[in-house]
């Protein structure tokens, strides 16, 4: 189950049709207490979630003991911020859009928060059961040679395009 962020404002911006994160966490909490093995997408995160936001979520998904948190920032394909925006004008919200503003804005933000979030699921334990998504974009050409390390950031964002999660019930890797 999704759970990009605990603020109901931002999820009521973002995904206007989806349960509340409230909602969201009571259902992963009920399925913790039946046993059943649970996947947390802490995905899409809104460009408004700061480090406070990303480790007050981190730490509900972590009392939820989930097999694997999957983490992808919010991105920039189709139609997806002139409908987000279109929102936030009826609901006189204030959104972030500066992170959309160029291909390389929004590539710096994906960055950022994506070793944000790693570092964050590290300090609390998670780590270990941290999958990001990382764009297939931010390892293109131009990208790479925007990064002062491009071999190691290929090399970061190999280790997880490549990762393999956690199955349950002694079902090993998948």
């Amino acid at each position: 189950m999704s759970l990009p962020t605990l603020r109901n404002d931002l999820a009521r911006l973002y995904e206007p049709k989806a349960p509340a994160p409230s909602q969201r966490l009571a259902t992963l909490k009920a399925a913790t207490e039946a046993g059943i093995p649970i996947y947390v997408a802490m995905a899409p995160t809104p460009a408004e979630v700061d480090e406070n936001d990303v480790r007050a979520t981190l730490t509900e998904i972590k009392k939820l003991n989930p097999l694997t948190v999957f983490h992808e920032p919010i991105n920039i394909r189709a139609e997806n911020i002139l409908r987000i925006q279109e929102h936030a004008k009826k609901l006189s919200v204030p959104m972030n859009t500066d992170v959309f503003a160029t291909r390389d804005a929004w590539k710096d933000y994906s960055i950022s928060q994506l070793k944000l979030v790693e570092r964050v699921a590290t300090e609390l334990g998670l780590g270990e059961r941290l999958h990001l998504w990382p764009d297939p974009e931010l390892g293109s050409k131009k990208s790479l040679l925007r990064e002062a390390h491009p071999k190691e950031f290929q090399e970061w964002l190999n280790r997880y395009w490549h990762r393999i999660s956690e199955w349950p019930a002694g079902g090993g890797l998948v």
